[in-house]
């Protein structure tokens, strides 16, 4: 059967990855969060979705937000976010910066469907 919606998942605006800093002469060391430290760069004041990948590059998780930061920052740090046992595994943050609530949540959905997230628990259909 052929589908009648046709996804197109846009590029990230932004990738983080695990890594060290390079510092050079004059630089002010940067503390890492979990291994990153290009936190800054993601946005403060935007919606949108993001995905949690390990080294081997296979998605462990799809979440939403209306401030992205704010949001990933929450899975690395409380108790109840599935990805609490899991946070040493994430090595890159891929982040769309969404506006509209709807294309959130229909993104959110294709991408833990499409892609196969391994820790998403809510709105699987596989």
């Amino acid at each position: 059967m052929n589908s009648l919606i046709k996804i197109e998942f846009p590029k990230p605006d932004l990738v983080i990855r695990q890594r060290e800093q390079d510092l050079k002469p004059g630089d002010v060391p940067i503390t890492p969060y979990f291994g990153f430290i290009d936190f800054h760069k993601i946005t403060r004041d935007k919606g949108g979705i993001f995905l949690f990948y390990n080294d081997k590059n296979e998605l462990l998780f799809v979440g939403k937000a209306r401030k992205i930061r704010q949001r990933i920052k929450k899975h690395f740090e409380d108790n109840v976010s599935p990805m609490k046992n899991h946070r040493d595994e994430v090595f890159k943050i891929e982040v769309y910066e969404v506006e509209d609530p709807m294309e959130r949540e229909i993104y959110e959905t294709y991408a833990i469907n499409t892609f196969r997230s391994k820790y998403n628990v809510d709105k699987v259909f596989y």
